[in-house]
């Protein structure tokens, strides 16, 4: 059985004196895709974040290729290859798109290999090298998140978190953001830890699943096994309220 790349375990996290977090656990293997689904402000960000040392882990531990990473700086993390596009792009505006692939490769320190890198990105991205010395806040929002997800792999991630990429975008944007998912996964055999409201297309690319209801993680299984529960299906792909409880697969 392949050993996880990133283990949560029992992990309480929140700001302040706000938990959002309670006793999370869960585990990626090395090349899958793992998927987190649950309803606006359900916690899933928070853990992300949580991941990557922002805000730190109240409670339990997280270990990243087998290392506890829990209390790790958040830059330490990051030179790991952990790689995050988070909720909004945050993209750097006044930059080019071109200047923020280079911010992205800085966590790679690898000079020699950022032209490589920069026709994989852009050959994933085709947009993105006709804008390439455009400025980042003039793009369109699926151009914006193509490039917050370029501007991650340039990092050469062994884990890429995404953080709701598909949020306010058009559905044929939609579709070409999670069709390079897939072939970063396939043939790139690229890690990865996917947050999203949206369950139809999360549940149908992943190869498991998570659903996270107010910073609990309520039901697990394969993509294909919660996608065809009743309780998932009526919570979060018929217009339902996002809450479901617990229970197996």
């Amino acid at each position: 059985m392949t050993e996880a790349l990133l283990e949560v375990r029992d992990v309480t996290s929140g700001y302040g004196r706000l938990a959002v977090l309670h006793d999370v656990s869960l585990d990626i293997k090395l090349g899958e895709i793992v998927a987190m689904i649950g309803s606006n402000g359900a916690g899933k960000t928070t853990l992300m974040m949580t991941i990557c040392g922002r805000p730190r882990a109240a409670a339990g531990r997280i270990l990243f290729d087998g290392r506890d990473i829990t209390r790790m700086p958040t830059h330490e993390i990051a030179g790991l290859r952990i790689a995050q596009s988070p909720e909004g792009r945050r993209i750097f505006p006044r930059m080019t798109v071109l200047e923020n692939l280079q911010m992205g490769a800085i966590i790679a320190d690898a000079p020699d290999a950022f032209n490589e890198d920069l026709e994989k990105v852009c050959t994933l991205f085709p947009v993105l090298k006709k804008r390439r010395d455009q400025r980042g806040g003039t793009l369109s929002g699926g151009e914006q998140q193509m490039l917050a997800i370029a501007r991650a792999l340039m990092g050469r991630p062994k884990l890429l978190l995404l953080d709701e990429p598909s949020l306010g975008l058009a559905p044929l944007v939609v579709k070409q953001i999670f069709e390079a998912i897939k072939e970063l996964n396939s043939k790139h055999g690229l890690t990865v830890f996917l947050v999203e409201q949206n369950a139809y297309h999360t549940l149908k690319l992943a190869d498991r699943g998570y659903v996270m209801v107010n910073g609990r993680i309520t039901m697990s299984g394969t993509g294909r096994e919660l996608l065809e529960r009743q309780d998932v299906r009526a919570a979060y792909l018929e217009g339902g309220a996002g809450v479901v409880q617990g229970g197996s697969p």
